[in-house]
């Protein structure tokens, strides 16, 4: 089955040479997983980032029977950028596969669901879809510990944890420096 590449360009000039390499890349996804139906990549170029090297974003965004994989990647040129994002979302599917993927489902493809279930809004967008709910136990730790646990469950982004020190819901996150954030909510 041939997998369909859409490719969407933002500030970017899309070359014979760019549209080939994702289309080679991206429509090979499907060896690594044969639900996979579709990849959406958009290149983006932001001329104020902050650094040269967030410059050029790749987002690629997969679809098939029952499976949404969404990731993004930034760098100086934008090839690069989705090279590591394709990368990336090669590490993802191999997560799927070995936790998630075990022939579930009701035939029905992610886009088939969401077509006819979620309607489009003026623009012809569709809104964004939870596509999965998640409960966790939440142990009391606090800030160094949850640094550790973020660390040791391999979660690049951020980690959700009960601050044993203020006894409240506290988000800690990777900032693109390699640094850590807080986020201490309150009710407003």
């Amino acid at each position: 089955m041939a997998i369909q590449v859409d490719i969407q360009t933002r500030n970017i000039r899309m070359t014979d040479h760019i549209k080939d390499h994702i289309e080679k890349k991206a429509g090979k996804l499907d060896h690594y997983l044969p639900a996979i139906e579709e990849a959406h990549v958009e290149l983006t170029y932001h001329k104020s980032a902050r650094s040269a090297t967030d410059r050029s974003v790749a987002q690629i965004t997969v679809r098939g029977k029952g499976l949404l994989l969404r990731t993004e990647e930034r760098a100086d040129e934008a090839l690069i950028a989705f090279d590591s994002a394709i990368d990336k979302l090669q590490r993802q599917i191999d997560r799927y596969k070995g936790k998630h993927y075990h022939g579930r489902g009701d035939g029905r493809s992610a886009s088939d669901v969401e077509e006819g279930s979620v309607p489009a809004d003026e623009t012809g967008e569709l809104p964004p879809v939870i596509a999965r709910h998640k409960q966790f136990r939440i142990l009391p730790m606090n800030e160094l510990e949850a640094v550790e646990q973020m660390k040791l469950l391999g979660h690049d982004n951020f980690f959700v944890f009960y601050n044993a020190e203020t006894s409240k819901i506290n988000v800690l996150y990777r900032r693109r420096d390699g640094s850590y954030g807080l986020i201490e909510p309150e009710i407003g």
